[in-house]
């Protein structure tokens, strides 16, 4: 009878070694639920940039598939457009000219 873990090596400074630290028990291998193991999976491929996922998914993902390019869009992006389309960034600038900028409200300035 085998048992699964998710594991990740520590390093022991006092033994100068690396020990394996148990993040989570699966049970049984005969009992595994691999449907909650898939699901485990995807939530996890979900935090890697698109070309390791596709690289690193069950099987190596579908053969037709390839990952050619990346562009930037997202919050900060918007929120960077919105800024300047709204003004905010020569208001920002007009009230704090000659005040002492905290760095908080730095985003006024170009």
């Amino acid at each position: 009878m085998r048992y699964l873990q998710l594991t990740h090596n520590e390093w022991d400074p006092a033994t100068k070694t690396s020990r394996p630290k148990v993040l989570h028990s699966f049970g049984r291998e005969d009992q595994l639920d691999r449907d909650a193991i898939a699901r485990l999976v995807a939530s996890l491929t979900r935090l890697l940039d698109p070309a390791t996922a596709l690289r690193t998914s069950p099987g190596g993902g579908p053969a037709e598939l390839a990952f050619t390019s990346s562009r930037p869009v997202g919050g900060t992006l918007v929120l960077d457009a919105l800024w300047h389309r709204l003004g905010i960034d020569t208001v920002m600038a007009r009230l704090l000219t000659g005040r002492k900028r905290d760095p908080r409200t730095e985003r006024g300035h170009r």
